[in-house]
């Protein structure tokens, strides 16, 4: 038999106001933005946001308002304990029970409270979830356990003092004591467990069914980590796509346009095995990729025309970034010469990033959540509660770019230059001035005259930084795909991980490898399996919305559209100042979306924040009144040169044959035996004389541009 030895049972163990009591009122929401923790505080008493700062907080609970909140000789007349458990009005309401350990700690720690008292010097150092990660069934339930490790090698069980968060509630809901119950949704999610400004992560997998004899054969490295997460999972994944799919899918992906009528003609009649891949090296070395992701990096980058003085400034950062990508610019050189740019626009059009983006805070925020794909906002007050960052850090990076000036030198002409000074950036907490620094490291040693831009960029761009590819990588993938393998794609941290970890990292290697090629990653993306997948459900994928076993449809965006319908009508649309024939695909600018009415109500984004999701991609009853009964469809229907006027003045061919050009033009397909016959017989009913076939015509190609199949990519 073995002896066990318990020692140090009768010792009573202080209770740590910043380890025991602020997760204790982090848990109860009291020190929550809505609640006391917000600018300002709530009814006169005020807490830093999650305790952020306990040596602040402590101050104010025990010497602020004459020291009323805190009654030592009888703790539980204390009025921070008498307004938490509601004994007396309370606006948050009651938030602890009287029977509950919480109120008990809360109680025990006043009680202790002295003229001799001393807080723990012990400080967290990491929190550890268990398990980390499970495969398991769904509807079925895990605990978890939280440990903390403190900086004296010591371990406590944290789990009824952490915070708990799904990820997404549709898959998981969590206890606030760490009970987590999985619904029957399959593939992954993930439960966020935060304990002070510590945060770690549980994981789980839930499978359909039983794990999957056979997967289709792998074109590449993306559907070996795909299928083999669709295998683990026991979900199947649809067929191929058919080759009229695959050629709209692509061409609009790529090019951000219908295919043209000879386009889908040559890619249906073409036998050939390789006809996908050398359609896509054909899309990439046409103008409209660069067309098309100029526009997408604009938007991101900010190419604002604040007046009409700027618009020459925003066409030149525009070309600018289209030449790049037509030229296929490597992207860590295409990076470094926005974040390192000076002089003037129309000789460095890069500089115009500067110009839409102003002051050293917002330029810092904006490169590391475009390149980096961190969101650094909420370290700009406290450190950020769902990842590892803090104010330093964020003034850290800020410093790098406090040496800019705009230097004018007569009207119009105006230049942006570093300043021979020390680069600083003060956080205002601390009030401590605070040299640029790069994460994980030191204060960089730079000398005036050095522009410490060029560090930054160093840093940024370099193969083993963290962020950048993966970054590249998934903002991509987000494109072709319609969501990230990080969602949002600029989001990335550990409380937000990828549905895919082992293909991100592949897709991460490979842009390294291939030297930041950009059009490399495309080709990789689409001419993997997993992109060529049909959009049609089988029954045990219809729900699936995050494991790539469809290609899932997505609508046309704002500027594609507006194309495809000119493309089908054989329409124009006029921009002002813009040369007769520019496609909205082209646009170089955010004043577009104000001045032509189809791209404000389709979500062309106003390109005023650095994220993506400013471009909406839902389907609203404005949209649909635009396309079903808009001045601008019906004059590009019944134009006279307008396809149903010049299909119906080609007497050479057959109706059938005319039909046949509409749904190839629409949707890169022949119609079906049944569309033949809807078509045939409504032309046939306007036969009758000119302008009843005219009519006919018209209500077709009306049908086509307002069906699903032409406003999604399918």
């Amino acid at each position: 038999a073995r002896t066990v030895t318990v020692k140090g049972h009768a010792e009573v163990i202080p209770v740590s106001f910043k380890n025991e009591i602020i997760p204790l009122f982090t848990r109860h929401g009291c020190n929550g933005g809505a609640c006391h923790g917000k600018s300002g505080g709530q009814n006169g008493f005020s807490l830093s946001l999650f305790g952020f700062e306990p040596d602040h907080d402590l101050e104010r609970l025990l010497r602020e308002g004459r020291s009323r909140r805190i009654f030592r000789a009888a703790p539980e007349l204390s009025l921070i304990v008498l307004k938490g458990s509601g004994q007396l009005p309370h606006e948050g309401g009651s938030r602890l029970a009287r029977d509950s350990d919480d109120y008990r700690l809360l109680v025990r720690w006043i009680g202790q409270l002295g003229s001799s008292y001393e807080e723990s010097p012990l400080s967290v150092k990491r929190i550890v979830v268990s398990p980390r990660k499970r495969l398991t069934m769904a509807e079925s339930s895990q605990q978890v356990r939280v440990t903390a490790h403190f900086s004296d090698g010591s371990s406590r069980d944290v789990t009824r003092a952490a915070v708990y968060e799904s990820n997404d509630e549709t898959m998981a809901e969590v206890s606030p004591e760490g009970l987590i119950h999985l619904k029957k949704k399959t593939g992954s999610t993930s439960v966020m467990v935060r304990f002070k400004e510590h945060v770690d992560v549980f994981q789980a997998t839930i499978p359909l069914g039983a794990e999957l004899a056979e997967m289709p054969a792998p074109f590449n490295v993306i559907d070996r980590h795909v299928f083999a997460k669709l295998q683990k999972l026991g979900l199947p994944p649809s067929g191929p796509c058919d080759d009229g799919t695959f050629v709209r899918r692509v061409t609009v992906d790529i090019a951000g346009r219908l295919p043209t009528l000879s386009e889908s003609r040559a890619f249906l009649e073409d036998s050939s095995p390789d006809k996908r891949s050398r359609l896509i090296d054909k899309l990439l070395n046409g103008g409209g990729y660069a067309d098309y992701f100029a526009g997408k990096w604009a938007a991101i980058l900010r190419n604002q025309r604040r007046n009409d003085r700027h618009m020459p400034d925003t066409y030149a950062f525009h070309e600018w970034i289209r030449q790049s990508l037509q030229a296929n610019r490597p992207y860590d050189e295409f990076v470094r010469e926005i974040l390192t740019a000076t002089g003037e626009i129309r000789n460095n059009p890069p500089v115009a990033w500067y110009r839409n983006v102003g002051g050293e805070k917002e330029r810092m925020q904006d490169m590391a959540q475009v390149f980096l794909g961190v969101r650094l906002q909420c370290a700009q007050c406290h450190h950020h509660p769902y990842e590892k960052w803090s104010q330093d850090d964020y003034y850290g990076l800020a410093a790098f770019f406090t040496t800019l000036e705009h230097k004018r030198l007569r009207p119009g002409k105006e230049i942006l230059v570093h300043r021979s000074k020390p680069a600083k950036s003060k956080n205002p907490t601390s009030e401590q001035d605070l040299a640029p620094t790069l994460p994980g490291t030191g204060p960089l040693e730079l000398s005036p005259e050095e522009d410490p831009r060029h560090a930054l960029a160093d840093w940024v761009v370099h193969p083993d930084n963290p962020y950048f590819a993966r970054m590249i990588a998934n903002r991509y993938w987000k494109h072709f795909f319609g969501r990230g393998l990080v969602d949002p794609e600029d989001n990335m941290r550990v409380t937000n991980p990828p549905t895919h970890p082992s293909l991100l990292a592949a897709l991460e290697d490979h842009v390294v490898e291939n030297e930041f090629n950009l059009k490399e990653l495309v080709r990789l993306i689409c001419n993997s399996r997993t992109y060529q997948l049909s959009s049609v459900p089988n029954e045990q994928n219809r729900e699936d919305s995050q494991n790539y076993a469809r290609f899932y449809p997505r609508r046309l965006q704002a500027e594609v559209l507006a194309d495809a319908i000119n493309q089908l009508t054989n329409g124009a649309d006029s921009f002002r100042g813009q040369p007769a024939g520019t496609q909205a695909v082209q646009l170089p600018d955010d004043q577009f979306a104000r001045e032509f009415h189809f791209l404000s109500i389709f979500g062309r984004p106003n390109m005023a924040s650095a994220c993506e999701c400013e471009r909406t991609s839902t389907f609203s009853l404005a949209q649909a009144i635009q396309l079903v009964n808009s001045d601008d469809t019906r004059s590009k229907l019944t134009a006279d040169r307008g396809r149903p006027a010049l299909l119906l003045r080609d007497r050479s061919r057959s109706d059938q044959d005319r039909v046949d050009e509409l749904f190839l033009r629409a949707y890169s397909r022949v119609p079906t035996a049944e569309d033949a016959s809807v078509a045939m017989d409504h032309l046939k009913k306007g036969s009758t004389d000119r302008a009843a076939a005219q009519q006919a015509y018209e209500d077709l190609v009306w049908s086509l541009l307002n069906s699903r199949e032409f406003i999604f990519n399918h």
